[in-house]
């Protein structure tokens, strides 16, 4: 049983910072992508920042220059530091993974997803 457990989400004033982390425990015998998502009230899932297990990063043009992504291997925990954060920010901000899971059967490769954590920018 594989699961993501996400925290650090709250309540924010314009330009403010938060730190989301996310710890992936269970049995895990390896971790490819990482990456947070986020959705508003009304709309879509969308990528914010994603990474690989080399480290290669991606973010979504929103938040380019404002958000850092990292990922603490050992840890098998992945972050997201969000600066200069804006009220259309406001959203439930979702940790995404592809694990390589293994049980008395073998191993297998699935996409995980966490519970999600509010993340309100507000004055």
């Amino acid at each position: 049983q594989v699961q993501l457990v996400e925290s650090g989400g709250g309540l924010v004033q314009p330009g403010g910072s938060l730190r989301l982390s996310c710890v992936a425990s269970g049995s895990i015998f390896s971790i490819y992508g990482m990456g947070w998502y986020r959705q508003a009230p009304g709309k879509q899932r969308e990528l914010v920042a994603g990474t690989t297990n080399s480290g290669s990063t991606n973010y979504a043009d929103s938040v380019k220059g404002r958000f850092t992504i990292s990922r603490d291997n050992v840890k098998n925990t992945v972050y997201l530091q969000m600066n200069s954060l804006k009220p259309e920010d406001t959203a439930v901000y979702y940790c995404n993974a592809e694990i390589v899971g293994y049980n008395t059967y073998g191993r297998r490769m699935d996409e995980y997803w966490g519970q999600g954590t509010q993340v309100t920018v507000s004055s």
